[in-house]
């Protein structure tokens, strides 16, 4: 089993769901994403971040560094390639974790808007423990509103934009990875590679 996956939270309870995994946040951490909150386990090819074989995340990050949708997918066993997801990670300093620590689910499906919040992530502490972070992003309406929320800001970033969240700290909005986000593939990498530039890593 994965040393990503947070033990002491799996089926805590019927009814609340608490976040399976760790936050991966490297030591260079100058990029730090974050989502809403996992999908059902079911619904998992690997024990990480955007584990849903269907969501284009890690293709959106392999056609932007590596010029090939497929760099971190396993084609033929439908799942992603943990170890070379982890090792580039860890090399370009970029973190996850989700702005919700526990929640209820609505449906039995992967949909933010069918997420209760029962308990946010304290993102202050997170931030807090990766000093050369520079740019929170999130990816996805749920995720930005959750922090929106939580921190008491003044406005919320349009997607492909960003604010000021603390200090000299952004906070930028792209595109969900999701499929059923209603933009192609090309056009969200183009979204996401235009903050990895504004960030130096690109």
């Amino acid at each position: 089993m994965s040393s990503f996956l947070n033990l002491d939270n799996i089926q805590r309870s019927n009814s609340i769901e608490y976040h399976p995994l760790l936050p991966f946040l490297p030591e260079n951490t100058k990029i730090l994403f974050l989502g809403s909150f996992p999908p059902q386990r079911k619904r998992w090819c690997m024990d990480f971040f955007y584990p849903n074989f269907i969501n284009d995340h890690w293709r959106i990050m392999g056609l932007i560094f590596f010029g090939d949708k497929n760099h971190f997918v396993d084609v033929k066993e439908k799942s992603f390639i943990l170890d070379l997801i982890v090792e580039f990670l860890q090399e370009k300093g970029i973190g996850y974790y989700d702005t919700a620590e526990a929640v209820k689910r609505l449906k039995d499906n992967a949909s933010d808007k069918f997420l209760e919040i029962v308990e946010y992530t304290d993102i202050n502490a997170i931030l807090d423990n990766i000093p050369d972070c520079r740019v929170v992003v999130t990816t996805g309406e749920k995720a930005t509103e959750n922090i929106v929320k939580q921190l008491s800001l003044s406005e919320i970033p349009t997607v492909g934009n960003y604010i000021t969240l603390r200090n000299d700290i952004l906070l930028y909005r792209l595109p969900s990875s999701s499929r059923a986000y209603p933009l192609s593939l090309d056009k969200k990498a183009e979204a996401y590679r235009k903050m990895f530039e504004k960030v130096g890593i690109l």
